[in-house]
Parts: structure tokens; sequence; C-alpha cells
């Protein structure tokens, strides 16, 4: 076991000075390994595929950039690549809104139909799904990051925090109030304070796994 924690950290470290050293195959490796996982990070940070898609090549673009910053020493760079994603994220957003605002001081000579109610019709358990999002929705920018790392993603309270750039105990208490949120927010109220049944699984840990 312990040889093979060893072999682990070697390959870890070997992939780190490579990727350092601005080695395109090496970047390619870790493409890979962790697109997937920065995907979903993404999506449970927006919402929606589409801009997740964006997410993903913003940030190995960012990842990129960044490069020189990358220590020889340490584990996999999974958990520093879901921080430029969740970086990248706050970016985006801010882009967004500014944009948003600017097209509302357009003047506007008609209404678009607004087609939401028609294509979540088409969703299975639509009432659930929308529960779900409404409780994520009410959750601070902060906890809502904290929540996708540690809770779908996986990563420990050192990971997170290395991710975010905040203390351990900052991880600690964002997590514990954002699942104490989503807890309450998922009881359906003629059940309140009684067993819930499996809704909530959203703030059950889903592993990924450490590449």
């Amino acid at each position: 076991m312990e040889t093979n924690q060893g072999e682990l950290q070697a390959r870890h470290r070997a992939l780190r000075v490579r990727i350092r050293d601005g080695d395109a195959d090496a970047f390619g490796e870790l493409f890979d390994a962790c697109a997937r996982s920065v995907y979903n990070h993404a999506y449970r940070l927006t919402g929606d595929w589409a801009q997740a898609e964006d997410i993903v090549s913003l940030t190995f673009l960012d990842a990129w950039r960044l490069r020189g910053r990358v220590d020889e020493d340490g584990g996999s760079l999974r958990p520093w690549l879901l921080g430029v994603a969740t970086n990248v994220t706050r970016n985006t957003r801010r882009a967004a809104r500014r944009h948003a605002a600017a097209v509302a001081r357009l003047p506007r000579d008609e209404v678009v139909a607004d087609f939401a109610d028609e294509l979540a019709g088409r969703i299975d358990d639509e009432e659930q799904l929308a529960l779900v999002r409404t409780a994520l929705a009410e959750l601070r920018r902060a906890e809502r990051e904290v929540l996708a790392l540690c809770v779908w993603s996986g990563l420990d309270y050192a990971s997170a925090a290395a991710a975010l750039g905040i203390p351990v105990g900052t991880v600690r208490s964002r997590l514990s109030r954002a699942r104490a949120k989503l807890a309450k927010a998922l009881e359906p109220p003629k059940v309140r304070g009684q067993a819930r049944g499996d809704r909530t699984t959203a703030v059950r840990p889903i592993k990924e796994g450490n590449r």
C-alpha cells in the first residue's frame, strides 16, 4: 500500500513538473483526467449545461496561463482546477450581470414569449426538481461553492480550502450552514420535523474520485 501511494505521489509530482514547464502533452493528460469533474462542478454552480461547457474551456485556458504557479510537490491537480473553475464562474456571472444590465437599458418594441414553463413541463418529477433548484438558489454563493466542492466533487476540507483560498474552518462552517439550509428547504411542508424520505440526497456526498 505504501509503495502504491509512493508511486501515485511520484506520478502526481512528475505531471506537476511537466505542466509547470509548459508540456502540452501533460496538459492534455490533465484535461482527459479532470475535464468531467470540472464540467460537473461548473454545472452545479450554474445549473446550465451550455454555460458549464463554456466554463470548462475558460478554466483550462486559465489553468494554462497560470501553470507557472503550480508547485512541484503535491497530490492531484483536480482541487486546483476546481478552484480555477470556481473563479471563472464568478467572473462569468459578473460579466453576465453587466450584459443583462446593458440589455435592460435598450428600448423594447415587443415582448418575446417565454418558453421556460413549456420546457419545465417535460421534465420528470418537476415538483422535486423545482424544490431542489429553489433551495440551491437561496444559498449564498460562498455556500454553493463549498457544497459543490465538498459534497458533489468529494474534496476534503483541506483541498476545498486550498481551492478557494480560505481557511479550513471557514469551509466547515459554510458547508454546515449550506447543509442545514438545504435539509430544511427540502422538507415538504406537511412532513416538517418528520422523516424526509429521499429528498435529502442533494446534500449527501457523491464522490467523483481524485485523479
